[in-house]
C-alpha cells in the first residue's frame, strides 16, 4: 500500500475510533471514483468521517445541509440579473467544490435530491441550457438517517444507483467508546489534520486502480453474481450495468489497497455488501444479510 494512503487510513482511524473497515471502504470508494452514502442513526460520526477525509485528501470541502425546504438552486446555483451590465450572471452554488457532504440527504424532497443526479453522473450541471463543469476530482459523500425516522423521504432508485457504496458505521465498541469519552470531541481534532494524499496523487492512484488486472475467471464470477440478482425471486430488481461496473471498479480499488496487481474473488466478496446492499435491499440497512444468500448460492468460478 502507498505510504501516503497508509498514513491517511491511520489518521482517519484516530478520528473515527474502532471503524477501520468502514474507513477503508470509504477510501476504496473514492479510489474507484465513486460517490459514498453513509446511512446510520444520528451521532455516530457520519459527518465527522467525511470532513476528516476531505482534510486528509487536501480537497475543497463544502457541507450542504439538506432540509425539507431546500431548493435545487440552493445546491447548484442560479442566474441573477446584473442591472449594471443588463445581463444575467450565473452565481455558482456550493456544489462547485471537490468534495460535497450532502448531509441528511433524505430529509429533502425528491426535487432537491434530483439536483445531484447530473452532477454525480457527469460531473457537470446544466442551468438554463448552459453546462458548467465541476472541479476535479469531484466526490459526493451523502449521509442519511434510517428511513423509519420522522421527516425522511426515501431516495429513489435512480439516486441510490449513483452511489457506488453505502456503508453503516454503527455504534462504537465499548473500548472505542471509552477512548472517545476520555479523549473528548473528535471534531476538534480535524482542523489539525494535514493532507497525506494530494489531489494529484489521488488522480495517479485512481489511474493505477484502473490498470489492475482482472482475469476471465474473476469476471465470470462477477457476472454470475450480477445475473443471479436479476434472475432470483429474492430480489425485486437486479443489479444494473452501472452497478456491475461499480463492483468491478471497487474490487480493483480494494486489490490496489491490499498491494496486489490482480483482483481475487475475495476482493469482490468483500466490497459486494457495500456496493450491492443499497441497490437490492428495498429499504433494509443490513447489507450483509441482504448479500448473504447471494454469496452462498453463487459459487466462485
Amino acid at each position: 500500500m502507498d505510504n501516503g494512503l497508509k498514513s491517511l487510513l491511520e489518521s482517519a482511524s484516530k478520528i473515527i475510533l474502532g471503524k477501520e473497515l468502514q474507513i477503508k471502504l470509504a477510501v476504496c470508494c473514492l479510489l474507484a471514483k465513486g460517490h459514498l452514502l453513509i446511512e446510520d442513526v444520528p451521532g455516530v460520526g457520519k459527518t465527522t468521517l467525511s470532513h476528516a477525509l476531505a482534510q486528509l485528501l487536501g480537497l475543497n470541502y463544502q457541507r450542504i445541509q439538506f432540509t425539507s425546504d431546500i431548493l435545487p438552486a440552493d445546491i447548484i446555483g442560479a442566474s441573477v440579473f446584473d442591472a449594471k451590465n443588463s445581463q444575467f450572471t450565473f452565481h455558482p452554488g456550493p456544489i462547485f467544490n471537490q468534495m460535497i457532504l450532502a448531509d441528511e440527504i433524505n430529509r429533502s424532497t425528491p426535487k432537491a435530491q434530483s439536483a445531484l443526479l447530473e452532477a454525480m453522473e457527469e460531473h457537470q450541471v446544466t442551468v438554463e441550457g448552459k453546462t458548467y463543469h465541476l472541479p476535479q476530482p469531484f466526490f459526493v459523500i451523502a449521509t442519511q438517517n434510517p428511513s423509519h425516522q420522522i421527516g425522511t423521504y426515501p431516495l429513489p432508485e435512480s439516486q441510490l444507483d449513483r452511489f457506488l457504496m453505502r456503508i453503516e458505521l454503527g455504534y462504537p465498541a465499548r473500548q472505542a467508546e471509552r477512548e472517545l469519552l476520555e479523549g473528548g470531541n473528535r471534531i476538534s481534532l480535524i482542523d489539525g489534520l494535514s493532507a497525506h494524499v494530494q489531489p494529484e496523487q489521488m488522480a495517479k492512484m485512481q489511474q493505477q486502480v484502473s490498470e489492475i488486472f482482472v482475469s476471465s475467471a474473476v469476471l465470470d464470477y462477477l457476472q454470475d453474481l450480477i445475473s443471479f440478482t436479476r434472475e432470483s425471486a429474492e430480489f425485486v430488481c437486479g443489479l444494473s450495468p452501472r452497478a456491475g461496473l461499480g463492483l468491478l471498479a471497487a474490487s480493483k480499488a480494494w486489490a490496489f489497497m491490499e498491494g496486489r496487481k490482480a483482483v481475487l474473488p475475495d476482493d469482490v466478496q468483500l466490497v459486494l455488501p457495500a456496493v450491492a446492499g443499497h441497490r437490492l435491499g428495498s429499504g433494509s440497512t443490513d447489507s450483509n444479510s441482504i448479500i448473504a444468500p447471494l454469496l452462498e448460492q453463487v459459487a466462485v468460478s
